[in-house]
């Protein structure tokens, strides 16, 4: 079976394109934190274009919720609070227990020994202190949601899985990867290798509604 791990760069196709993905890598691997003012004159000689596309890429990036285009200031690196951070978690859960659910059936042995080299892959970062722990967290995921076969799901699943990035970074700098991360995706793949879809499903919600207070906690005032 071809590696589906994930990939949230797409070749881009335009310079509106080209200039939204170079800011949302910028957002998610924390170049941009909340607050920042971009400026589309700096962005677009960073990038090497004229500043119309970069303009309209701060309109897309601001219907996500990524930025805020405000009158006077220009466009501000949008931050969560703490009600958006357990919302962003509580709809991810929904959604990545229905690709789970989705996508058991199409399962076969090959993408079960890429879910265990990817966890592999995840606890040695995790146990070199790196941040690619979150990209190989990341890559399990998306292994498991892009086999449901279903585009606009897998759309919105990475829209939010960017949006919350970032805190997820600033989170394992700060504090230890939860020690519960190997056995909890080794609980969903024994799930999944035994076919039974509603059980992954309702492993999944478990291990993302369970990541939201801890994030939540180390993001709350006075916290760090």
């Amino acid at each position: 079976m071809t590696s589906i791990t994930a990939s949230f760069d797409q070749p881009p196709t335009t310079a509106e394109a080209e200039a939204y993905l170079y800011l949302q890598k910028g957002l998610r691997l924390c170049r941009y934190k909340p607050g920042d003012r971009l400026k589309p004159e700096e962005i677009a000689a960073e990038i090497g274009m004229s500043r119309m596309p970069v303009r309209e890429a701060f309109r897309r990036l601001a219907a996500e919720g990524l930025v805020t285009l405000r009158p006077n200031r220009g466009c501000i690196v949008a931050g969560l609070t703490l009600d958006e951070i357990y919302e962003i978690f509580e709809i991810r859960s929904v959604l990545e227990g229905l690709a789970v659910r989705l996508a058991a059936p199409k399962m076969d042995p090959d993408t079960f020994l890429e879910l265990e080299q990817l966890l592999d892959r995840m606890e040695r970062a995790g146990q070199a202190g790196s941040s690619d722990w979150v990209v190989r967290h990341q890559e399990f995921h998306a292994l498991i949601y892009k086999l449901s076969g279903r585009p606009k799901l897998i759309r919105k699943i990475n829209a939010l899985h960017v949006v919350i990035e970032p805190y997820m970074r600033i989170w394992f700098d700060y504090a230890d990867k939860p020690l519960s991360a190997r056995e909890e995706h080794e609980r969903l793949i024994r799930a999944l290798a035994q076919g039974n879809a509603l059980q992954a499903d309702q492993i999944m919600q478990e291990h993302i509604l369970g990541t939201a207070p801890l994030l939540a906690e180390f993001a709350s005032p006075g916290r760090r």
